[in-house]
């Protein structure tokens, strides 16, 4: 083989391109006829001609011999690499299917190349933790949406949480977060406010199948992330407390009491009270109401054990000014009988985490 290659570079002097075209052609299917036998100063010699040559074929050569050398783990690494940030029809089937890449050969091609090349990555039967971490940061939508899509894609707890808190305002997002297998449950918890009705009943059931172990363990982890997420208190607030506290204790806080408090100008004793009743946070309270999240707000009825008819109160409340209210109040009233108590405590606790962190704040 040594003799055969020797006679090849002796041909590399050749001018004619046609015939270096075809000696690259042969110099690399030689290779490739036994990749496994060529190592030390031969492999460094193949590495040597097949770069030179490379360089100056158009693109469609290059693609091919990128095709040829991508499958083997003992390709020639400096045509490997320099095909690797080739234009992304050279480089696209080493970035997906090459073993031989390094993960600091990918974390320089994630790093410096276009959404293209960060897409071919992310499609990589193994995608190491640091790798996702530039994807996630350098990706669009689209590309982050393959990476997330990918079970071969490892992903830090730091970048989890960049997935979430992204996802928060990209809802092309939202399908692929909440099907990550391998999210952790605080964080899928987290999703629950933005994401639609279908995705919102997968978690759910997620938390449905969850060990009350797992949760103490997924809480103990989770960090400060969440603090005022949807804004900070009213400067009324700690007076208001202590007065619907007192009301609260006195047992005058009732329904007739919460109606009155949703029409009263000023929204912080309504929002108060729903806080302490349904024992969630004032701040997530706000975004039930703000937001007309009823189907969050029948989990923290259920979860506090409340009474059907004060959960219809609030929904008949929040539902006022649409048409048919009382027959969404209905389906809504059906939809919490339904939901399993135990289910939705285990989601409350993940949203009493956002009380503990906001104040830690």
């Amino acid at each position: 083989m040594s003799q055969t290659l020797n006679q090849l570079i002796e041909l590399a002097k050749e001018p004619s391109s046609a015939k270096r075209r075809e000696l690259l052609r042969e110099v690399t299917d030689i290779f490739m006829a036994h990749p496994e036998d060529v190592s030390g100063p031969e492999l460094v010699l193949y590495d040597e001609v097949m770069t030179h040559l490379s360089g100056e074929m158009e693109a469609m050569v290059r693609a091919e011999i990128a095709q040829k050398i991508a499958s083997t783990r003992n390709a020639p690494l400096g045509l490997l690499r320099k095909l690797a940030s080739d234009q992304i029809e050279v480089a696209e089937p080493i970035l997906k299917g090459s073993k031989a890449l390094t993960e600091t050969d990918l974390l320089h091609v994630v790093s410096t190349q276009g959404q293209g090349h960060l897409k071919a990555v992310s499609q990589r039967e193994d995608v190491p933790e640091a790798v996702s971490y530039v994807i996630v940061e350098r990706g669009d939508d689209e590309t982050v949406n393959v990476l997330l899509r990918n079970d071969g894609a490892r992903l830090s707890r730091q970048t989890n949480e960049a997935v979430v808190a992204r996802a928060q305002n990209s809802p092309a997002l939202h399908e692929a977060v909440v099907g990550r297998k391998d999210l952790p449950v605080d964080l899928m918890n987290d999703m629950y406010f933005v994401v639609e009705a279908r995705l919102r009943e997968r978690i759910l059931q997620e938390n449905a199948a969850l060990d009350p172990t797992v949760i103490e363990l997924a809480l103990s982890k989770s960090r400060n992330r969440v603090a005022i997420a949807h804004g900070s208190f009213p400067e009324d607030y700690e007076r208001i407390s202590t007065e619907v506290e007192i009301l609260r204790n006195s047992e005058k806080l009732t329904p007739s009491l919460l109606a009155k408090y949703m029409r009263d100008p000023n929204q912080t004793y309504f929002l108060v009270a729903l806080s302490q009743l349904a024992d969630i946070d004032f701040l997530t309270a706000r975004h039930l109401v703000e937001k007309r999240e009823i189907d969050a707000l029948a989990i923290a009825c259920k979860a506090a054990g409340l009474e059907k008819a004060l959960f219809l109160t609030y929904a008949m409340i929040m539902l006022s000014s649409e048409e048919n209210a009382m027959g969404k109040a209905a389906e809504y009233g059906r939809l919490y009988e339904e939901l399993p108590k135990e289910t939705a405590m285990r989601t409350i606790r993940f949203w009493r985490l956002r009380r503990v962190e906001g104040h830690a704040a």
